[in-house]
């Protein structure tokens, strides 16, 4: 199985984190990590799928959360061993660390809760690599302090991923910068989430809305700023998804959307060579 660690590293290479928001009838959960790794095989790109096991922030008290730390991670493991691919989720406590490090490939701190320090050094301590989220109300320099306290709770490879700053309500925005800053400033990859930077967080009263129209438009400008590698949430039919339904990319535009991608991210790589620098 892919090394996942060593894309988590500075320089680890292009790749793509996919999957439904979160994790649905297992039925739907293979039928989209069929499809992610069908479309790692095609560009031959490495692939990471992601769901949640419980969505914790649902705007709503009667909106689904998921199947829960024990049944979830069943699933996902169970993804893992049908299809040979590699898994993340994200953790919203510290004693989910452990239990999930043991399933999945890879930890995600979620950007409401990238701060916190006890859950940040719990998933460190894993050894498992960390995707850090950047809050939506962080710049991305700030970001950097949350990297050192991974680092010095014992993770060895962190990223960090850039999924839109509050712009008063309603509203995400991407700073493109973000990208080189990320890069420069916590020394590790900068990924894009193309579907919550396109959410529009609790828009629609009781849940969020979104503008997945977009994340063509918006990735393939991340990728040309410098991110190194994208984060899409996809399912079969958006409008019958779980979580964040409006801001779901429909898996069969997947394949399209990262083929633009990496179109662009050849022709600046042909340039650059071109050019020596």
């Amino acid at each position: 199985m892919l090394d996942v660690a060593k894309l988590f590293e500075p320089r680890g290479g292009f790749f793509l984190i996919a999957g439904p928001c979160v994790l649905e009838d297992q039925g739907t959960n293979l039928t989209v990590a069929e499809e992610v790794a069908r479309i790692g095989e095609r560009f031959r790109i490495p692939v990471v799928f992601k769901a949640s096991f419980d969505k914790a922030n649902r705007s709503s008290i009667n909106s689904p959360r998921g199947p829960g730390l024990e049944a979830g991670l069943r699933l996902l493991e169970q993804v893992k061993a049908e299809l040979g691919l590699p898994v993340t989720t994200d953790i919203h406590l510290p004693e989910q660390a452990s239990p999930a490090a043991a399933i999945v490939d890879v930890l995600q701190i979620p950007a409401f809760l990238c701060r916190q320090t006890d859950l940040v050094l719990a998933a460190a301590a894993t050894g498992r690599p960390l995707n850090l989220k950047k809050g939506q109300w962080m710049a991305a320099e700030d970001m950097a302090q949350q990297v050192e306290k991974a680092r010095h709770g014992g993770a060895r490879s962190v990223a960090v991923t850039e999924r839109g700053t509050a712009l008063g309500y309603h509203n995400l925005v991407v700073d493109m910068r973000s990208f080189s800053i990320i890069k420069e400033t916590c020394r590790c990859p900068a990924i894009f989430d193309a579907s919550h930077s396109l959410q529009r967080p609790a828009a629609e009263g009781a849940r969020s809305g979104g503008e997945p129209q977009h994340i063509g438009a918006l990735a393939t400008a991340a990728v040309a700023a410098g991110a190194d590698a994208m984060f899409v949430e996809a399912h079969p039919e958006p409008a019958r998804a779980l979580s964040d339904a409006s801001s779901m990319l429909r898996l069969d535009q997947l394949e399209r959307v990262v083929g633009r991608v990496l179109a662009v991210r050849d022709a600046l790589s042909s340039v650059r060579e071109s050019a020596g620098v």
